[in-house]
């Protein structure tokens, strides 16, 4: 057993008098956590790349929609104030037109007021005349 652990040992970092092959065997258990140790912190440190490229993924997405929203607030912007204008616009042609309808309508109803007095002044006229007839005919 001892030239067995003798003959294994002498590759390897420990001296065969110093040692006895238990110690050996932790070095291997010790070798085999080292190499996990390593696999997880390849790992670790992938997963925190990974993590990186993900939060610059987002953190460009932010950007894209914080300049969108600077753009659409801009646009909004005169779009407020071109509701404005129209609104203000659209008062005075109402009220334009509004005097217009009133004007219409005044206009209109002294139209009918003188059509009116023009048929009464032409039936006068017609009864006249035809009294005039009357008379001069009655004294001829």
């Amino acid at each position: 057993n001892r030239q067995a652990w003798l003959k294994h040992s002498r590759g390897h970092f420990f001296a065969p008098s110093l040692f006895p092959p238990f110690l050996h065997s932790l070095n291997l258990k010790m070798a085999s956590q080292g190499a996990s140790l390593q696999n997880y912190n390849n790992e670790l440190v992938q997963s925190i790349e990974d993590l990186r490229q993900k939060r610059e993924e987002v953190n460009r997405q932010i950007l894209k929609e914080e300049e969108d929203k600077a753009k659409i607030q801009k646009e909004l912007s005169i779009l407020t104030d071109r509701l404005q204008s129209l609104n203000g616009s659209l008062i005075r042609k109402t009220q334009a037109r509004n005097e217009y309808d009133k004007t219409i309508q005044e206009t209109e109803a002294a139209y009918m007021k003188i059509l009116e007095s023009s048929q009464t002044l032409l039936h006068v006229l017609k009864r006249e005349t035809v009294n005039l007839t009357k008379k001069r005919q009655g004294s001829d």
